[in-house]
């Protein structure tokens, strides 16, 4: 699985956006399925606009249909129906770190 730290070097919003959107098509280019995307969860723990952000654009992204799935980091778990369903469509992913761990401050997305 290929990662997309967006949360490194601090950006704006807006910056994070358009580094998202350009990742996303550079993955797709380069035959990429799956990614993580590391947006972070606000130094509160509350949630921060980034993570926010990020989110919404992933959603516009997949009715563009460049996404094909979106799981929130704290729903990337074994027992939910989507998070399975990609198991068995990638199983390496079941080695990933972040299974299970209810990391808010990371989206796991398949491409179409």
């Amino acid at each position: 699985m290929h990662t997309i730290n967006l949360e490194s070097g601090m950006p704006t919003v807006e910056e994070a956006r358009e580094r998202l959107k350009s990742q996303l098509l550079k993955a797709k280019q380069g035959n990429k399925k799956l990614l993580k995307i590391i947006h972070g969860y606000g130094s509160t723990g509350k949630g921060g606009i980034l993570k926010g952000a990020i989110r919404k654009s992933l959603v516009h992204r997949r009715k563009e249909k460049l996404v094909k799935v979106i799981i929130w980091g704290e729903y990337f778990s074994r027992d939910k129906l989507q998070t399975k369903e990609l198991l068995k469509r990638h199983p390496s992913l079941k080695s990933d770190k972040d299974l299970d761990r209810k990391n808010e401050g990371v989206t796991i997305v398949e491409l179409n």
